[in-house]
């Protein structure tokens, strides 16, 4: 598996991914604004030219907020979304990040151990933040 910056040409595999996964779905656009801007930075792990997860992150100055993590559905609980954030965080603390936000559903429990497992903590809710289903955000910041 390599772990590598995102590039226009994988958005037909990343939003197979974003669309199997999410309700609703990033658009193709928004990953296309995105990758052109300084100040987002998009991760995947690619393995033999098939990409099995991404993640994404806006900085400004010295923090950033966490978009978006997925990890193909048939490739989940192998670790892949632990080396992409893990990735993300050792990228961002060589370019001076020291601060990192996200939120994520409140019923996704695995994913909050694992931003917790690297370093996150819970430090608040945003009540009814997702739609389809309705759902609290919980808040996470890693220092």
């Amino acid at each position: 598996m390599v772990l590598r910056e995102m590039l226009v040409e994988d958005l037909d595999q990343v939003m197979e991914i974003e669309e199997a996964l999410f309700q609703p779905p990033w658009t193709r656009e928004g990953f296309f604004t995105y990758l052109m801007r300084d100040e987002g930075m998009f991760l995947v792990v690619e393995e033999k030219g098939k990409i099995l997860g991404y993640c994404g992150i806006i900085l400004v100055l010295d923090e950033g907020d966490i978009t978006n993590v997925a990890v193909r559905s048939d490739r989940q609980g192998e670790g892949i979304g632990h080396f992409l954030v893990d990735g993300l965080i050792r990228l961002c603390s060589e370019r001076g990040v020291n601060v990192i936000h996200l939120e994520v559903r409140k019923s996704n429990e695995t994913a909050i151990r694992l931003y917790s497992r690297l370093g996150f903590e819970q430090d608040g809710i945003r009540k009814n933040y997702y739609t389809d289903p309705v759902e609290d955000a919980i808040l996470m910041t890693r220092k």
